[in-house]
């Protein structure tokens, strides 16, 4: 006995219900994804099109779990291990565990501690107290800081000393020792999205960057992440083992060692990946076409060639982010928008800087640099540190007139002073210096 025939009506029926239920579906999971992208876009990420990294990842870049409060002024550390990073020995990593035994702040990866050392006279006649500032060099824990300090030899051919502070780390700061530190500070870092980013590392300009490798593993291994790191030979290499252990674990970390000058036993291929500095055409050759973020910190050579060259190829300036003392000296090829200057500001080439205590006076230009540039070109010394605005040891008090930063600085100056390496004359000014 056969069933019998359905009718037209009810065919008609079963395939409108098929139509409507496809149509829900498709509604249902359109909108799941628009709501998903649509958080995103509330917490201020950047969502990749066809990014496959997963929205828990995602957020934990803007989502860090509390941490201790950021402290003022300086805190007591000691130095709780010592570890030699190359194998020339010129590159050592201190582990520094705060006295008190609190928890730690967390930072954001290529931020930097500032130390205040006392350091010996060149004399020998006692001790004086300077300030610097040095990347930290791992991702944030509760518990310690690393920093990772190459030690400044002498320049060739020249009667100047070495690095004061990095010489006092490699020779006296040993385990147990005490230092006086600030919290971590600092407009170079990575930013919050999941896009593909391009870190670029000059020889010690390795440590913010190893920070933020280090962060996207125990973040968002899924990232994709692009390491250039640039040195002579495999004598400069530092922290060689932990970076082919990340690349040969995580294949979206895609890591080129770069040799300029490579050792007759440094292999191509094995102990490096190019013969050559970094540059864009190694970009151009390496990098599949997607829109990457760039970050770069290196020696100045490098960084006055690369950025602008960066420039060149078409990379957008929001994308294209460095670490260098005195940031304005690297030169871009887009003009920024000057801010209009106030009826009360002088022309800029009838600005007039008067040093009270060196009893000098010279007329100011954009070409004379900072402010903390244009003293030392008069012959008038000034403490610095970091000369970034960072550390706050170039601040000097303002006597009269006005004075405009280049960046908004780190260190916040008391009323009525100035961070001399990161201004600029606005007005007539003097300062007590």
């Amino acid at each position: 006995m056969t069933p019998p025939e359905m009718t037209s009506a009810a065919l008609l029926l079963w395939i409108v219900l098929g139509i409507t239920l496809q149509i829900a579906l498709w509604l249902g999971i359109s909108f799941w994804r628009h709501w998903g992208e649509y958080q995103l876009l509330r917490m201020g990420l950047n969502s990749t099109k066809g990014s496959t990294i997963p929205q828990s990842e995602l957020l934990s870049n803007n989502t860090e779990p509390p941490s201790a409060a950021v402290w003022n002024g300086f805190r007591n550390f000691h130095v709780d291990r010592r570890e030699i990073e190359d194998v020339a020995r010129t590159i050592c990593s201190f582990y520094l565990v705060p006295e008190d035994k609190q928890p730690l702040p967390a930072f954001k990866p290529g931020q930097f501690l500032t130390f205040r050392l006392d350091v010996p006279k060149a004399d020998g006649s006692g001790t004086e107290q300077i300030t610097r500032c040095y990347s930290l060099s791992d991702a944030p824990q509760s518990d310690h800081y690393r920093v990772s300090i190459k030690r400044v030899p002498p320049p060739p051919r020249s009667d100047h000393p070495p690095g004061r502070s990095s010489n006092f780390f490699h020779d006296h700061v040993q385990v147990g020792t005490t230092l006086q530190v600030r919290a971590p500070s600092g407009h170079f870092y990575l930013e919050p999205g999941s896009s593909p980013i391009v870190l670029i590392a000059g020889g010690i300009g390795i440590t913010p960057m190893l920070s933020m490798l280090d962060w996207c593993q125990a973040n968002q291994p899924r990232r994709e992440v692009w390491f250039f790191h640039g040195v002579r030979n495999s004598r400069e290499t530092a922290f060689a083992a932990h970076l082919n252990a990340i690349a040969a674990a995580n294949p979206n970390v895609h890591l080129r060692l770069c040799f300029s000058d490579p050792l007759p036993e440094d292999r191509l291929g094995k102990d490096f990946h190019h013969h050559g500095r970094v540059d864009v055409n190694l970009f151009r050759m390496a990098l599949p076409l997607k829109p990457y973020d760039f970050y770069i910190c290196g020696p100045t050579p490098m960084m006055e060639s690369l950025v602008p060259a960066l420039d060149d190829w078409g990379v957008p300036d929001a994308h294209i982010h460095f670490e260098a003392f005195g940031p304005a000296s690297i030169p871009r090829h887009k003009a920024e928008t000057a801010a209009p200057e106030s009826a009360s500001a002088a022309p800029v080439d009838d600005i007039m800087v008067t040093f009270a205590k060196s009893g000098k006076q010279a007329r100011w230009s954009p070409q004379a640099g900072s402010l903390l540039e244009f003293a030392e070109s008069q012959g008038i010394a000034i403490d610095s540190g970091c000369r970034a605005g960072g550390c706050g040891t170039c601040q000097t008090t303002i006597r009269s007139g006005e004075v405009a930063y280049r960046q908004s600085p780190d260190y916040d100056p008391e009323p009525g002073t100035c961070l001399m390496c990161v201004c600029t004359p606005k007005t007539n000014l003097t300062l007590e210096a």
